[in-house]
């Protein structure tokens, strides 16, 4: 009680709901991103130097140490555009020629990349997307509007989480066994 001799708010009334999942299938996607993130770590974790600096293959020459990297990297920029499906802006802008060569500009710069750097800056950002997406409602999620991506197609939010935020890192493990021969 209250001196007014109200009720008192219940703890959890006065938190902040800030991070707290209000949708199951938030919740659900967002365990799906760090689960991909800390087997992408995992296995980094594991690799030789030399094995770090090993081209994923014969047309995508970024190490795997810059693949990392790019995966963590990248990691806001989906989130920003699953963001904007969410409010039901369409996302025209972007192409694959633009990611071709957002992808070519990160691999120059990071060429030399260390493994720690890049794993703590994977383990990082794929939490900060993982936080995002928890606090999308069902009704975000189910938002849809054309992307660019996907031919323009009007696809919802929770496809753009799960083929870019959330398959990437599997994506992107998957190529680096391939290469390792692992």
């Amino acid at each position: 009680m209250t001196a007014t001799g109200k009720q008192a708010p219940a703890r959890e009334e006065l938190e902040p709901k800030i991070g707290r999942s209000t949708s199951r299938r938030a919740e659900s996607l967002a365990a799906r991103i760090e689960e991909g993130a800390a087997s992408l770590a995992a296995f980094g974790e594991e690799l030789s130097e030399s094995e770090w600096r090993i081209p994923v293959s014969a047309t995508d020459r970024r190490s795997v140490g810059v693949i990392v990297h790019h995966v963590a990297t990248v990691y806001a920029i989906e989130i920003q555009l699953a963001k904007a499906i969410a409010s039901g802006n369409p996302v025209l802008d972007v192409t694959w020629d633009a990611v071709a060569e957002l992808n070519a500009k990160h691999a120059r710069e990071q060429a030399g990349i260390t493994k720690s750097a890049a794993l703590a800056l994977l383990r990082q950002n794929s939490r900060e997307a993982a936080s995002a997406v928890r606090a999308f409602t069902d009704e975000e999620l189910d938002n849809a509007a054309p992307f660019s991506l996907s031919s323009g197609a009007p696809v919802t939010a929770q496809f753009v989480i799960e083929d870019h935020a959330l398959r990437h890192s599997w994506h992107h493990l998957a190529a680096i066994r391939k290469a390792l021969g692992r």
